[in-house]
């Protein structure tokens, strides 16, 4: 269900909105907020997009292991690989990122959208940002 109005999606985003999302701000278009929900043993984040908001393009890369998997719990998104069609986002959707494959997620334009992200165990793990998700692309959604 898609939510413009920020008091009606927050009576459903059960996660909490959580903080601005300054320290990856650089990496996003719009703005996000995130609530950490556990640290150990696997760190878990509820991530709130504005609607229009999303990440750049990135690939969580590892040398066994790794990915990241998105459990999404509020509102409407897209998540896209690299060269797919994008695939819509609503409550109770489930996406597991394999290791090595860019992509990016975010909110629908007329969307609040919240997903629980975390990381998928991996030995030599790390998150490389890439581009930005151009508008031309992102319009044409």
């Amino acid at each position: 269900m898609k939510y413009l109005n920020r008091e009606e999606f927050a009576e459903i985003n059960r996660f909490g909105l959580g903080l601005p999302n300054t320290a990856y701000a650089k990496y996003f278009i719009g703005q996000s907020y995130l609530n950490p929900l556990v640290k150990e043993p696997l760190a878990m984040s509820n991530v709130t997009f504005e609607p229009g908001c999303r990440n750049n393009w990135h690939i969580h890369h590892a040398r066994k292991g790794g990915g990241q998997i998105l459990i999404c719990t509020a509102g409407e998104g897209w998540y896209q690989e690299w060269g797919e069609e994008a695939i819509s986002l609503e409550a109770g959707k489930v996406i597991v990122i394999p290791e090595g494959v860019k992509h990016w997620h975010g909110a629908k334009k007329d969307s609040w959208f919240a997903h629980i992200a975390f990381e998928v165990p991996g030995e030599e793990a790390t998150n490389e940002w890439l581009e930005a998700v151009s508008d031309e692309e992102y319009d044409k959604l």
